[in-house]
């Protein structure tokens, strides 16, 4: 797990053949715990990855922290997306154009340009 979280370029490149064992692996932890994950002596180590992952995600501090990294992306997203839009021409310059019009004007500009740079 910790591995994942330092090197995710290579956890992304091998996500079907991993994603797969994952899930076989949570399918066998999850057939021997018992019904609330917990074994005879009450203890959560007999807990599957994915059983221990979903608790985690369940409290209120996780839940928080993905908000603000949410939050933050979209932010980041958004403000892309703005400097993209004043590098395209429109009439009138200030007009409000949504994201995927933003992109569709993005992409017949650069052909555009790609057209100018032939002639």
């Amino acid at each position: 797990m910790e591995r994942e979280a330092l090197h995710p370029i290579t956890t992304c490149c091998n996500l079907s053949q991993s994603r797969g064992r994952r899930e076989r692996e949570n399918s066998m932890n999850v057939s021997h715990s018992g019904s609330n994950g917990m074994n005879s002596t009450g203890s959560l180590s007999t807990l599957s990855r994915e059983e221990r992952r979903r608790r985690r995600r369940a409290t209120q501090k996780y839940r928080t922290a993905h908000a603000t990294r949410e939050r933050v992306r979209v932010e980041a997203f958004n403000l892309a997306f703005a400097e993209l839009r004043k590098l395209l021409p429109t009439l009138p310059p200030d007009k409000k154009l949504s994201k995927i019009e933003i992109l569709r004007l993005a992409i017949c500009y650069i052909a555009y340009l790609n057209h100018v740079l032939e002639a």
